[in-house]
């Protein structure tokens, strides 16, 4: 039996845009000759619906894509993901099997996650046992996403009480078939690959997993679905963080030469999610070009680099908006930067509009140099941006990174203004390793951005390494704390000094309130600011 899969990139929502893309794919299965295609978890849909899923209409509608699915399976058989509502009014994540213009049979999932970014259980009912999906005499053991993952001693999530991978060998089955929509963070695919070899290894069966690529919101997809073979090794691998089409006979798995599997991680795997998430972020949401305040650093940098690769030069703008405090160098770094990277370019100097801060707050009208006329040039800039997006349909990208959004050292409504927080995940020892990795086929990133002290520049002499811990420590302790979800004592033990731990925690604490107005940023960590990870700001627990 000859297997397709594709791998697409579903918009959320988009019924009639995914079956579209269901649809053309069943076709293009049918002309390679093969007998089923395989599609990813809530392809019809996209994921994840959230909320959407409790509309009536929005369900009606995932049953016409269905029904318009059914109708192309002359001569082919497809294996979909979507939510099925069943006869007792629950509602299902479920795998879909049609064959012959019919439903010849459907797996509900059976393991429904609630950490991280998952919330399943607040719209789905867990499945039963189900038995294996029968096509062609091939028993075929079909699981959705987490129904995979309950092994022990690989993943490091607590034991589910059910097995559904265990069930259906226990009845006999010649291929798992996994639907997946599990979104990228470092070092994911290495996990995925450990859950499945082990799997298969265990049982004694092939494994084909079949994973969406495409950014959602904050969570961004990356593909890279695979085939193991009985032994748990990958046969055959897809591209990442790209759409991919491949067939393969069930009768060669076995006989295929075995590939060294070496999962894309680091900066490279970081910046191809942050250059996928944000191109779909602007195609889904409808915005065609974005805007970047460049103010000389590093973080803007990036962000324009990023942005230049995912939606083309002349969709950029930068702007810079100088102030007093602003060395001539930053302005004239930022003036290279633009012409290096062939996007539009404008400078609009906010002094005059600080100026009438000075003049109405302060008697003597002169500067005080306190943190409300920090902030005020800060939230000048963001005006400026949303004025321009507002009369010129840019999208803001804001720039701040992981490091600055943990302890606060960002602005409300100044530096975090935007639509998209390009960098919200990526702590600031990893922008300098994707600068690195942007200047690698030429310098791209003129060096004295690279090498300059970070500063916000809204005083004389002003460097971040006056309010912060130097940030290697500082990026230590955020990840033992925010990820790793350590305790002070346990980071103290890491060798980090107590003072500055305590320091740091009580800053990432007491900035809960700033994160809560961020705009979403695009999700590249274990654990992410927003929906994963959900703590109070009215609150006052000391760890």
């Amino acid at each position: 039996m000859r297997i397709a899969v594709a791998q697409i990139n579903p918009t959320v929502g988009d019924i009639n845009g995914n079956t579209d893309l269901i649809v053309s794919a069943t076709g293009r299965a049918r002309e390679a000759a093969a007998d089923l295609v395989v599609f990813p978890e809530l392809a019809v849909c996209g994921y994840p619906p959230k909320d959407l899923l409790c509309r009536a209409d929005f369900l009606d509608a995932v049953e016409a894509g269905l029904d318009r699915i059914r109708a192309a399976t002359t001569e082919i058989a497809v294996l979909v993901g979507a939510p099925v509502r069943g006869d007792d009014g629950g509602l299902f994540n479920a795998a879909v099997l049609l064959r012959d213009r019919r439903v010849a049979g459907r797996v509900a999932k059976t393991l429904l996650p609630e950490y991280d970014v998952f919330d399943e259980r607040r719209y789905f009912a867990p499945g039963a046992a189900q038995p294996p999906l029968t096509l062609r005499d091939l028993r075929l053991g079909v699981t959705v996403c987490e129904d995979i993952w309950n092994i022990g001693g690989v993943t490091g999530i607590p034991p589910y009480p059910v097995d559904p991978v265990k069930e259906l060998a226990d009845r006999g089955v010649d291929l798992f078939i996994n639907l997946s929509a599990s979104p990228y963070h470092l070092r994911k695919q290495r996990q995925r690959l450990e859950v499945v070899g082990a799997v298969a290894a265990r049982y004694s069966r092939p494994v084909l997993y079949v994973n969406q690529i495409g950014g959602n919101d904050d969570l961004v997809f990356d593909g890279a679905s695979f085939l193991t073979d009985s032994r748990g090794r990958v046969v055959l691998q897809g591209l990442s963080f790209e759409t991919d089409f491949w067939v393969f006979s069930f009768h060669d798995i076995n006989t295929l030469p075995v590939l060294e599997a070496k999962p894309e991680e680091g900066p490279s795997s970081v910046y191809r999610a942050l250059v996928l998430g944000l191109a779909d972020y602007l195609r889904k949401t409808g915005f065609r070009k974005a805007v970047v305040g460049l103010s000389g650093g590093i973080d803007s940098a990036v962000t324009a680099a990023l942005a230049v690769a995912a939606l083309g030069a002349e969709n950029v703008l930068g702007v810079s908006m100088p102030s007093r405090y602003s060395s001539r160098s930053s302005l004239e770094d930022a003036r290279e930067l633009a012409r290096r990277l062939g996007i539009e370019f404008r400078v609009l100097p906010i002094d005059v509009h600080f100026q009438s801060f000075l003049d109405q707050f302060n008697p003597d009208g002169r500067p005080r140099l306190d943190v409300a006329e920090e902030n005020i040039q800060a939230r000048l800039r963001g005006m400026i941006l949303m004025f321009i997006s507002n009369r010129e349909g840019y999208l803001v990208l804001s720039t701040g990174n992981k490091s600055e959004m943990a302890v606060g050292y960002t602005t409300l409504y100044g530096d975090m203004a935007g639509g998209l927080a390009v960098l919200a995940d990526v702590p600031k020892t990893m922008v300098y390793e994707l600068a690195a990795l942007v200047n690698r086929e030429g310098e791209v990133i003129p060096p004295s951005i690279i090498r300059k002290a970070p500063s916000a520049e809204l005083r004389p002499g002003q460097v971040d390494q006056d309010s912060l811990p130097p940030y290697p420590v500082l990026d230590g302790i955020l990840k033992a704390y925010i990820e790793e979800g350590c305790s002070v004592s346990q980071i103290v033990k890491q060798g980090y000094a107590e003072p500055v731990v305590r320091r740091v925690v009580a800053m990432v604490d007491r900035a809960e309130y700033k994160r809560r107005q961020a705009p979403p940023g695009l999700k590249v960590t274990s654990k992410a600011f927003g929906p994963g990870r959900r703590f109070p700001i009215a609150q006052r627990w000391t760890p």
